[in-house]
């Protein structure tokens, strides 16, 4: 079960929150015995300290947690997240040191500090728990934990277990979770149904490729997700050296990230008529595996040569983006773990996104930091589109030069969206050094920002 807020009882431990430069003026307002214990056991605030302070009975009256100072917090996130997972178990609420407009994204960060990933061994996370602050929408936060951990769940899975048939299950668990349609195309369907690029990345392997469309809500104005569900990728026949390879498990994370926000949109009720596609494939190498010069078709009638099949998540999100926009939906958003040319510009922390609408970016922009969500905007650069368009096709996937990777591959999809409002995500969802609410391993990215921007994105 997703970790949820505790209740209040006569046992919850009030927890203070102490900045490293308030320590002194709170110590001194309390009694001799908590000052000497404090003095005794080096407490002095830093970041992630944490001091159990007894009664006369022995029993805890008191926690306190080290909250740094206001340019370590500046730059780290869930800073409150890093104490809470170093208490003892317990049942905490936080009395004071925290400020509002800080309240949901520490509240989100102790909370998820419960996540374990425990599928294939006894794993636990934090044994504290937290009672929700009345000022907070408790069961916003939750949803967000929620979320997050699905999230996690799919993304930490192993290809072995997680190839596009266990994908499309768990699209359509969640859809049933939330009484919503879900309707998959498989194998040669996809071929009939006009979906040419999925199956040409996907006939490589044993496990056939899917197109999974879920629908949910029947009034407000028209979301779509769409989200890369790339379950393992090889690199087909440009095959990716061992080192790429290695976490190519979470090639899937745009899928993963998008039925994450589905999660939560569809739990919280907004006011949505949401669509998710997830072209879920597993790009393999056999005889049949499409190559380095093939021109191959999309749905929306534009021809495709490829100069590269590890460039084959472009591929799949073509066809099913042009599936999105023939619905003509009020607003499109595409999540992808795309390229390596995104990481080497903004890192593994920052999720940048692509937007032509001032207004999205605008509202993207206003809600990624009190969500604590970091994002940052890369442009459509209009000069770039030579770099799309090869001698003999209409586009090419993988242009050549080795320079503005991210902004070629935006480019390519964005001529697979019409009239359509376009948000499109290129984000890593892995975190290589762990941190506070942040194990090593899958992670969310965007999801978050997005939900708190949908109001005004979508004038709800």
């Amino acid at each position: 079960m997703p970790p949820k807020f505790a209740r209040k009882s006569k046992n919850t431990i009030p927890l203070h929150v102490l900045d490293q430069t308030e320590v002194t003026g709170f110590l001194a307002k309390q009694d001799k015995a908590v000052r000497t214990w404090a003095k005794a056991n080096g407490f002095t605030g830093g970041r992630s300290q944490t001091l159990m302070v007894p009664g006369e009975d022995g029993k805890p009256v008191m926690a306190l947690a080290g909250y740094g100072t206001a340019t370590q917090r500046h730059r780290r996130r869930f800073v409150l997240a890093g104490a809470f997972e170093q208490l003892p178990e317990g049942t905490y609420s936080i009395a004071s040191g925290v400020a509002e407009e800080d309240l949901l994204a520490e509240c989100y960060g102790c909370l998820i500090t419960a996540y374990a990933f425990d599928r294939y061994r006894s794993n636990s996370g934090a044994k504290a728990r937290l009672v929700a602050p009345k000022s907070i929408d408790a069961k916003r936060v939750e949803a967000i934990v929620a979320a997050e951990c699905l999230t996690r769940d799919l993304v930490n899975t192993p290809s072995a277990d997680m190839g596009p048939a266990e994908l499309a299950g768990a699209a359509q668990a969640l859809a049933e979770e939330h009484g919503a349609e879900c309707h998959i195309t498989e194998g040669d369907a996809l071929l009939e149904q006009n979906f040419p690029m999925i199956h040409a990345v996907g006939r490589a392997s044993t496990r056939a490729p899917r197109l999974i469309d879920i629908r949910w809500g029947n009034k407000g104005p028209k979301l779509t997700l769409v989200g890369k569900g790339v379950c393992f990728d090889t690199g087909g026949l440009n095959l990716k050296p061992s080192g790429g390879m290695s976490l190519m498990k979470k090639d899937m994370g745009g899928a993963a990230n998008t039925l994450g926000l589905a999660k939560l949109i569809m739990e919280l009720g907004l006011n949505i008529q949401l669509r998710v596609l997830i072209p879920a494939v597993e790009n393999s190498v056999s005889g049949n595996a499409f190559r380095p010069g093939d021109i191959l078709n999309s749905r929306k009638g534009l021809t495709v040569e490829i100069n590269n099949t590890d460039a084959e998540g472009r591929l799949v999100l073509a066809d099913a983006l042009t599936l999105a926009d023939e619905d003509n939906p009020d607003l499109v958003i595409s999540m992808a773990t795309l390229t390596g040319a995104a990481r080497v510009a903004v890192g593994s922390d920052l999720a940048p996104y692509f937007t032509d609408d001032e207004a999205v970016s605008a509202a993207l922009m206003q809600s990624c930091g009190p969500m604590a969500d970091p994002l940052w905007r890369l442009p459509f650069h209009p000069a770039y589109e030579l770099k799309i368009e090869p001698a003999i096709a209409d586009l090419d996937n993988a242009p050549g030069g080795g320079f503005a990777g991210a902004i070629t591959a935006a480019l390519f999809l964005r001529r697979f969206v019409g009239e359509s409002r376009y948000v499109h995500f290129d984000i890593y969802s892995w975190t290589s050094v762990p941190g506070p609410a942040r194990p090593k391993g899958a992670v969310s990215q965007g999801p978050r920002a997005i939900l708190d921007a949908l109001p005004e994105m979508l004038n709800l």
